[in-house]
């Protein structure tokens, strides 16, 4: 079996020179890592998983970050679903996917660097878009490929995203005409772009009912159902009257309806709710909740076809291009106060 000395005797360099060529460091010139490539190829040496992507510059490997905390990773329907579009797409293009889950902003963009630094993958999917984001940032400088799933608030990227502003507005309007006036929205956080789409699209609607927006009515807190349900508790406590809610993630919603038991309201008579996302659970519940569907499995896939054709072809990596799927909001007994028909548009 052939070893780094073989390799430094045959490209004429150091042992520790194979090393620093291996560990990609940027002291070495292109033309002694070529010599050592080379040499590498010739004596079939491959250490280990660096090694290999640099003897023959791609890993055949995305990396894919998600920043929630591991025991809430996959509590959310919604990124299983996605998880399942991209690797399909990536089965098909024989690719792996390298899941890096992270605890924030500042832990997904160190691990990230990493990644990249160590060349274990090609190129990122990323999951969560901030409305500052340091790691969009950061790998634009590394000038790494990749893609985000949601919308840049700064610099134009790769991206496959829902209009989040126009579904939102479309559930409210909907909310409103079942006759809702006093509409609650329970908002994921504020630095999360896709947030603030949704909130968007939830004032936007009530200024175009000519209703006012009320700081009162809206609210901010993690992706959980508990999160949801003790929101809507602080609001009521708080003597904030409400009779409709907005969900932006179905937890909320599934918060909402425990809310609504939790004081014995009856929905929709007296509480009307609608999630987003919609995912499998929102018709099994009672009654059924109103959800718009979001296209999550196909987020996934679209965002791994898009980073797959452009590290085969690097001009299809235009920064700006964004890919734009539909929603639909599909309608339940959860939001139907004035009768109609279910599962529509």
């Amino acid at each position: 079996m052939a070893t780094i000395k073989d390799v430094a005797k045959l490209a004429g360099v150091s042992p520790s020179t194979v090393s620093r060529v291996i560990a990609g460091s940027d002291r070495i010139s292109e033309r002694t890592k070529e010599r050592v490539r080379r040499a590498m190829n010739e004596v079939n040496y491959v250490p280990n998983a660096i090694a290999r992507s640099l003897v023959r510059s791609r890993t055949r490997t995305v990396g894919f970050t998600l920043s929630r905390r591991a025991d809430q990773a996959f509590s959310n329907p919604f990124f299983s679903e996605v998880l399942r579009g991209m690797s399909a797409t990536a089965q098909r293009w024989d690719h792996d996917i390298l899941l890096s889950i992270s605890l924030d902003e500042q832990d997904e963009k160190k691990k990230c660097l990493q990644l990249i630094r160590e060349r274990r993958v090609d190129g990122m999917i990323i999951s969560t878009s901030r409305v500052q984001d340091e790691v969009i940032d950061v790998l634009i400088r590394e000038k790494t490929p990749f893609v985000v799933i949601g919308r840049s608030a700064g610099a134009p990227v790769l991206s496959v995203n829902n209009d989040n502003v126009e579904a939102s507005r479309r559930a409210t309007k909907h909310l409103l005409e079942q006759g809702y006036r006093k509409i609650a929205f329970i908002s994921g956080p504020r630095d999360l772009v896709v947030s603030l789409d949704r909130g968007q699209g939830y004032e936007k609607a009530l200024v175009e009912a000519e209703l006012p927006v009320e700081s009162k009515r809206i609210v901010e807190t993690d992706f959980s159902e508990e999160a949801g349900f003790a929101a809507l508790c602080r609001m009521w406590e708080a003597g904030v009257d409400f009779d409709a809610v907005l969900a932006s993630d179905d937890l909320f919603a599934l918060g909402a309806l425990r809310f609504a038991d939790h004081m014995g309201l009856r929905v929709p008579e007296e509480l009307g709710i609608v999630g987003f996302n919609d995912t499998p659970m929102m018709t099994h519940t009672h009654p059924p909740l109103t959800s718009v569907r979001i296209l999550s499995y196909e987020l996934g896939a679209e965002a791994m076809e898009l980073l797959l054709q452009g590290l085969e072809n690097r001009e299809k990596l235009r920064p700006g291009k964004e890919i734009l799927l539909p929603a639909e909001l599909k309608v339940r007994q959860s939001s139907l106060r004035q009768g109609g028909k279910t599962e529509k548009q």
